[in-house]
């Protein structure tokens, strides 16, 4: 074989593999779909969405989940609200003030040690503070530990955007007479869009999460109506529906698995629509 067949052999391989390895992401998201879809829309109907859980509904009783979607919806809201809150700051000091000193490492270190952390440690972490303190299952106990999960998330996500912003804009800035306040202002209306986008990731996983939240918000039957009592979640209200013997009851856990993975999907085309149509105005 000469040389330049061979390498045309090399080429040809070597780009199938690399189709394969795209495509392999949206065969598996497909089959997920199709496993879901297929076991559960049956028993998906308006009133599994309206309604909450009635006595019997683990029984094969009448009611629906529209406790834990909306469970689901106030954790994830308030971890994401929460972890903005800290992340931001963070990060945009330590692309102003801390970008020549050891500081953004450690911090770096730090984040990336915490993303790998699972989610059940993050649930045990904050289950022995529980303890320690006297409290009870909760809303916010919830909303505090699913904060430790998605704050990795949220706050690397926006240093890598803001990492690609051009390096001379902090130097052009100070320059023009701006101070370390205006710089701020600056870097975020730059990443603005990149920060959205953080944001709805970080919403997705913390509405997806079940080890964070099964010791620490527990779980009731009711529609959440406090910060200091015990809340549903989607995750959890699958694996309860699916540990029963019904298959009438684990038919609604495939649906309501579909209902999960549809908003999960929302929130990541609306996160893929932000960074794609937001940043156009960017400067590169």
């Amino acid at each position: 074989m000469t040389h330049n067949r061979r390498r045309k052999v090399e080429e040809f391989v070597f780009t199938w593999l690399m189709r394969l390895s795209v495509a392999a992401p949206a065969v598996v998201l497909g089959l997920i779909l199709i496993v879901v879809a297929r076991r559960g829309v049956a028993a998906l109907s308006w009133e599994m969405l309206t309604r909450p859980p009635e006595a019997a509904f683990y029984l094969g009783g009448g009611g629906g989940i529209l406790n834990a979607i909306v469970g689901s919806l106030y954790l994830a809201l308030g971890a994401t609200a929460l972890a903005l809150l800290i992340a931001v700051p963070v990060v945009l000091y330590l692309h102003s003030y801390g970008r020549r000193g050891s500081l953004a490492g450690r911090v770096r270190l730090a984040l990336d040690v915490m993303w790998g952390i699972p989610s059940i440690v993050y649930g045990a972490f904050g289950f022995s503070l529980m303890v320690m303190l006297g409290l009870r299952a909760s809303l916010l106990a919830g909303i505090l530990t699913l904060t430790f999960v998605i704050l990795p998330i949220l706050a690397r996500t926006f240093d890598e955007v803001l990492q690609l912003a051009p390096h001379e804009l902090p130097e052009i800035t100070l320059s023009l007479g701006a101070t370390r306040l205006e710089l701020l202002g600056v870097l975020l209306r730059q990443t603005l869009p990149g920060l959205l986008t953080a944001t709805l990731l970080a919403f997705g996983r913390g509405i997806g999460d079940a080890a964070s939240v099964l010791f620490t918000a527990g779980y009731t039957d009711k529609m959440p109506d406090s910060l200091l009592r015990p809340v549903a979640s989607l995750p959890l209200a699958i694996f309860f529906q699916l540990s029963t013997p019904y298959p009438e009851v684990q038919a609604r856990a495939y649906a309501s698995a579909l209902v999960l993975t549809i908003l999960i999907l929302a929130v990541s085309l609306l996160a893929h629509f932000s960074l794609t149509r937001l940043g156009r105005n960017v400067i590169r």
